[in-house]
């Protein structure tokens, strides 16, 4: 299955919604991460590994260092995927 840069958009807002009770309408791509969602170091190493999940590869954190909005993390996902062969083997919800 390959995922659209929507659909990247949706998974991501249904985890970090999930995750860390974010309102779905305050997760937008322009959102930051720290400053407008309130995550922590902590919650972007959970997002690592469930983005991880999400792309069957292992997303180290020097690459996610750069990562400051919502828009920067699909945009990741996407490189994530493209070098998996752009398939998601069991994706997960």
């Amino acid at each position: 299955m390959i995922l659209s840069r929507d659909e990247i958009l949706a998974r991501l807002r249904a985890d970090l919604e999930e995750m860390f009770e974010i309102p779905a309408e305050r997760i937008t791509p322009e959102a930051r991460l720290y400053e407008d969602l309130d995550l922590d170091s902590i919650d972007a190493v959970d997002l690592i590994v469930k983005l991880s999940e999400l792309t069957g590869r292992k997303i180290s954190p020097e690459a996610f260092r750069s990562v400051r909005t919502v828009g920067d993390v699909v945009v990741c996902v996407e490189a994530a995927l493209a070098e998996g062969g752009e398939s998601v083997p069991n994706a997960v919800a």
